[in-house]
């Protein structure tokens, strides 16, 4: 089989609700936002769901298909497919409220070269302890682990710290965002915050900032790069854009300059923030 990276975590509809009161439903979920942008980057990717076998199910499978992402594990795990309600406020910023049950079939044998696990999947019960117990028994790929907090469904108490640095520890590179750092440290500067997931063992922190662009933290020092400028249609899956094109810019060259890494994924996000849904950019999109 060739090289292929293997997504663990949650996918759901997002229930959009828009600044002019209109509402539509699209499939997403940090996980399957990540698969389905990879699949658009011309990566071979599987992912490890659930979703049920009722409509907003079928929707979201139907979407995965689309994009050339194969599922790697029986999806019907959970009796209602998860929604999230996304209000876009002026700026296009979203805010969430969830209605979600996460349970992971059991996955069969995996061998990717990239494993990435994401945001409510790492940390909600019962299917976070599945997403560790997977981990635990995958040999040999590149973990990578985007936080991407979900207060309003976790909360954000030493419980879900303790859980996020678990996963943290067991990864080699994690993505957070800087309202993920400040939801989990609110005590801590976004570098000192960065500092200490990096001292629990991965070789690299990467830290967005929105339209301030994006930071890279690792043992040789720190790196950042600005965001393009674009007018923003909405937020929906610039992170899981960014690591999707993290994993791309990695791909070939586990060494490439974190510059470089960044550059490619904050380009990417930008092109998903200019469009409204979760609608991440094709390879030719990037140049």
């Amino acid at each position: 089989m060739s090289p292929y990276a293997l997504v663990v975590g949650e996918s759901l509809v997002d229930v959009v609700l828009e600044p002019d009161g209109s509402r539509t439903e699209r499939p997403g979920g940090s996980a399957a936002n990540v698969a389905v942008a990879l699949a658009r980057l011309g990566r071979p990717v599987r992912l490890a769901t659930s979703f049920a076998d009722d409509e907003r199910g079928r929707a979201v499978a139907a979407h995965l298909e689309r994009d050339g992402v194969v599922l790697a594990t029986d999806p019907y795990a959970v009796t209602r497919t998860s929604s999230a309600q996304a209000t876009i406020a002026a700026d296009g910023s979203a805010s969430y409220v969830f209605d979600l049950d996460w349970r992971l079939n059991p996955v069969g044998e995996e061998h990717p070269r990239f494993v990435h696990v994401c945001s409510i999947g790492a940390v909600l019960e019962p299917g976070a302890d599945d997403v560790l117990d997977l981990l635990g028994r995958l040999r040999g790929p590149t973990v990578t682990y985007d936080i991407n907090a979900r207060p309003a469904i976790t909360g954000t108490g030493p419980k879900v710290v303790d859980r996020v640095e678990r996963v943290v520890a067991a990864s080699h590179l994690v993505k957070a965002s800087d309202e993920d750092l400040e939801a989990l440290y609110p005590r801590r500067s976004l570098r000192d915050a960065a500092a200490h997931l990096l001292a629990l063992g991965p070789r690299a922190v990467a830290v967005t900032r929105g339209g301030d662009g994006a930071t890279w933290v690792d043992a040789d020092g720190v790196h950042e790069v600005a965001a393009p400028r674009v007018e923003v249609a909405d937020t929906i899956a610039a992170g899981d854009t960014f690591s999707a094109a993290i994993l791309d810019a990695l791909w070939d060259d586990a060494d490439r300059d974190p510059a470089e890494v960044l550059a490619h994924a904050v380009r990417a996000a930008a092109v998903t923030v200019s469009r409204p849904g979760a609608d991440p950019p094709y390879r030719h999109e990037l140049g």
